[in-house]
């Protein structure tokens, strides 16, 4: 029987009173070094008791890494900060993804929903040093590589697992993403290997980012 891919509802809602942010990336989704652009997104998961998990992500353009991946069961501005907060963690925590100048520090690009528009995500961000970017209202391209990563996990996730419940998603989904996705799937834009296999890799043949 063919595999059915779990549409997600669309979780964008602006707060036209938020601080509005530059699109800084472009949809250029490339990065010479890590930390320089990161992106992020959350996305629903259904499970046969009627209760959603919602994941927030926030992956490196460098490697497509997944640094952070949050789970909780309300798609608000807490989860978003949790999935960021993990991301500086795996990165070294603030000290090192730290730039003095602002042009230079890490920039995280997301859509304008109001998550990541909400007071505590944007201090949250100017705290570790991240620069906020933003796309347009609509238009899924301009988060081309965020979406890609949800299509992944449809696609070699949810259109394989019924979930009994919010437990067993997350064990299911957090397995998938951090041995899976970074350990062993291939990216043509990792140069066909694995995230983390792409980074090691290239910090064997290349100096440490500044």
């Amino acid at each position: 029987m063919a595999r059915r891919i779990k549409r997600r509802n669309g979780l964008t809602k602006q707060d036209k009173t938020a601080p509005k942010f530059p699109d800084l990336v472009k949809r250029d989704f490339t990065a010479a070094a890590p930390n320089l652009k990161w992106v992020g997104d959350m996305t629903e998961i259904p499970t046969e008791c009627g209760q959603k998990l919602y994941l927030a992500t926030v992956i490196d353009l460098y490697s497509r890494r997944l640094l952070g991946a949050a789970m909780g069961l309300h798609p608000d501005a807490e989860l978003a900060c949790a999935a960021i907060t993990m991301a500086v963690a795996a990165r070294g925590g603030r000290q090192a993804i730290w730039r003095d100048e602002e042009s230079e520090r890490v920039i995280f690009h997301t859509d304008r929903g109001s998550t990541y528009t909400a007071k505590a995500f944007t201090t949250l961000c100017r705290t570790v040093g991240i620069r906020q970017s933003m796309g347009r209202v609509g238009s899924c391209f301009d988060n081309a590589a965020a979406e890609a990563f949800f299509s992944s996990l449809e696609w070699e996730v949810l259109s394989r697992n019924q979930f009994r419940d919010t437990f067993h998603a997350q064990a299911v989904v957090i397995d998938w993403c951090y041995t899976f996705y970074n350990h062993q799937r291939r990216h043509s834009a990792a140069d066909g290997l694995s995230p983390v296999n792409y980074e090691i890799r290239e910090s064997k043949t290349k100096p440490e980012a500044a």
